[in-house]
């Protein structure tokens, strides 16, 4: 879905989310990924549990996160409307070092299997 009509509001709340770090890294995460969970957040930027909670929900509140609940997983993505002016934010940003190695450890985790979307995977396919 694309935006259909982008007002001064949800511009203002889009800026306002992404002139934080840690936010702007949590975004691009998600953006790359898909989706994540509170818990992924924190072992790939290597916060706390309650950075990562404020952040996702302060997120989630500006209109630019969507999430979903499986058992007690809640996870996080960006919400259609909102996907394309991201889209060319981080293409200003593609090359920027931080958000490079945060994907890195992404990966890294992603191929050790330690993320909580692994886990429900696991879960689901355990049930079957």
């Amino acid at each position: 879905m694309r935006l259909k009509s982008f007002n001064l509001t949800l511009g203002s709340q889009i800026f306002k989310a992404c002139a934080d770090e840690s936010r702007l890294r949590i975004l691009h995460l998600i953006f790359m990924n898909g989706e994540m969970t509170i818990s992924d957040v924190e072992k790939i930027l290597d916060f706390t549990q309650a950075k990562s909670s404020r952040h996702l929900i302060y997120l989630k509140n500006s209109g630019i996160l969507t999430f979903r609940r499986y058992n007690h997983w809640v996870f996080y993505q960006i919400k259609d409307e909102v996907y394309e002016i991201l889209k060319q934010i981080f293409q200003f940003l593609k090359k920027d070092q931080q958000l490079q190695q945060d994907q890195q450890v992404y990966q890294t985790l992603h191929s050790n299997r330690e993320l909580a979307v692994n886990k429900v995977q696991r879960e689901v396919w355990q049930k079957k």
